[in-house]
Parts: C-alpha cells; sequence; structure tokens
C-alpha cells in the first residue's frame, strides 16, 4: 500500500536529499557521523528549516513513560526524521531503528542517509509509513 504524504513532507524531503547531497560533495565520503550531523542541520537551518539534534524519544509501554536514551539524529520541522550514518556497510537493524522511531514518534517520513560512499544516491534510503 502506498503512503501519501503532505506537500510539506514531500517538500522536506526535497531538501533533506538535496542537503545531503551537499554536503557530501562538499565533504566526500571519510568523516565522524557527527561532522556530517552538524553540516546537514547547518545546510537545512540556512534553507529556513526548524531542526533540531538528537532528540529524545520516549517510550510509553503499559502507561508509563521512560526515557532510556533513545535519540534519532535530525528532526527537521517537527515532520521528517534523520538518521545519518558514515559506516561501510548498512546494518540492517538501521532499518528496523528508522521504521520504530517514526512508530514511536508518529512521523511519517524518514531518511537513513549513510554518507561514507562513493555517490550520496546510493546512501539514501526513504521510508514512508
Amino acid at each position: 500500500m502506498y503512503t501519501i504524504l503532505s506537500d510539506k513532507e514531500e517538500a522536506l524531503g526535497k531538501a533533506i536529499v538535496n542537503a545531503a547531497y551537499k554536503v557530501h560533495s562538499e565533504l566526500g565520503p571519510g568523516l565522524l557521523e557527527k561532522v556530517y550531523e552538524a553540516c546537514m542541520a547547518h545546510v537545512l537551518s540556512k534553507d529556513g528549516l526548524f531542526i533540531q539534534r538528537q532528540v529524545d524519544i520516549p517510550i510509553v509501554f503499559d502507561g508509563l513513560i521512560f526515557d532510556e536514551g533513545l535519540r534519532l539524529d535530525l528532526l527537521v520541522e517537527e515532520l521528517v526524521i534523520c538518521e545519518l550514518k558514515a559506516v561501510d556497510t548498512l546494518n540492517p537493524v538501521w532499518e528496523a531503528q528508522i521504521l520504530s522511531h517514526l512508530k514511536l514518534t508518529g512521523k511519517r517520513l524518514g531518511f537513513l542517509i549513510n554518507f561514507n560512499v562513493p555517490l550520496i544516491k546510493s546512501g539514501i534510503k526513504r521510508y514512508v509509513i
């Protein structure tokens, strides 16, 4: 089943992909994840978007709220989640992680972006729930 996103979500998705291309084209692969995170946040902020870094995600279980250190890398306009990596090989658990983050936060669009690739196109994965 294909999920339809709002125009704003789609526009944010394009802005995120464009920012990833800009950061990767200037820095290339081989740096630490936190460097890419800071640069992505900067580029998106320059575009006038509200960016939050290292956002805590509370876990609600059995009517209780647990703050157990679960964090997402970037939250764009309080609508789109970006998980950033700088690794040689993506671990399948990271796909489960971003899907869990989307479910826990009630967001619908997320990106898993690995900057440690020769072409950023192959490092961007989009998730919609």
